[in-house]
């Protein structure tokens, strides 16, 4: 009687020959997240450039005084008492990587949860998992063998991600906060692996798939800090914000694109995203029967 580690195992395996054969998903999981990346490249240039050199308010009040009917001398009196009472402020630096790495973790999360998603229901549709539960295979070790499966696709997936992200905007850390944003990006995709297991569950047809691409995609890109601030949200959506795991994968890439950032100083947020990730597991394999 085989073992539950072999099970699952026998799993991956199948798993793994499914994705060897299916050229077409593994190109475009693989090239989709490159090239969506090099598009945010276009859009962070294109709003660094005019971003960078904000008109100082002083500049804009004398702009619009000198077009005024106001008397000389009194311009020049009003601007001198201005200049005076408010200070100058220094402009306000774009930082390209506070947006580009946590923009490349979403795409990567998006991707990765929509396409697993529908090769689940795929699978569903062609009655392989049906044919798994009669010979006996368990719950754990299905999700146990797909999420082995498909760990091993997020790691090449994530790896290309970061290559990229290093060539085009000339990340300049260390090899310690490569690693470290690596491995964010890393457990992301594999918690958004079991996300796709867990909304397939739901869904019979990959027709049906797509009523919940903005189910995550939107409250991942709003509520996750990635965009707006999470300060700034309403206190019902800042809680609300914690549903996401980008929200806590955010939070992590945050401190690491930081001047002397580390792992250490976003712990709570490290450790929240593999939990989040059991949690969306279990929940994927108590509902995995219910649905055949």
């Amino acid at each position: 009687m085989p073992s539950a580690v072999s099970r699952t195992r026998a799993v991956a395996s199948r798993v793994l020959r499914q994705l060897r054969h299916d050229h077409r998903f593994l190109a475009l999981s693989m090239i989709a997240p490159l090239v969506v990346i090099f598009v945010v490249k276009i859009f962070i240039d294109s709003f660094g450039s005019s971003a960078s050199n904000p008109q100082p308010p002083l500049d804009a009040i004398e702009s619009m005084m000198q077009d005024s009917e106001l008397p000389g001398e009194f311009r020049e009196l009003l601007l001198e008492n201005l200049k005076a009472r408010l200070p100058q402020a220094p402009a306000a630096r774009f930082e390209p990587t506070q947006f580009a790495v946590p923009l490349a973790a979403f795409i990567v999360h998006l991707v990765t949860y929509l396409l697993c998603a529908i090769v689940l229901v795929r699978e569903r549709g062609a009655q392989t998992l049906a044919r798994m539960f009669v010979s006996g295979y368990g719950q754990a070790e299905i999700i146990g063998g797909y999420i082995l499966a498909y760990t091993g696709l997020a790691t090449i997936q994530s790896l290309l991600v970061l290559v990229e992200l290093s060539l085009l905007f000339k990340l300049g850390f260390g090899l310690g906060t490569l690693a470290s944003i690596y491995l964010v990006i890393w457990l992301l995709a594999v918690t958004s692996v079991a996300l796709g297991i867990f909304v397939s569950n739901f869904a019979r047809t990959e027709g049906q798939v797509f009523p919940f691409i903005p189910l995550v995609a939107v409250p991942s890109i709003l509520l996750s800090g990635v965009i707006i601030s999470i300060d700034t949200l309403p206190r019902w959506a800042q809680w609300l914000s914690h549903v996401t795991p980008l929200y806590y994968a955010n939070n992590v890439i945050q401190e690491l694109v930081r001047p002397s950032g580390s792992l250490g100083d976003s712990w709570g947020s490290l450790v929240a995203l593999p939990v989040y990730g059991v949690v969306v597991l279990f929940l994927a394999s108590r509902t995995l029967r219910e649905i055949e």
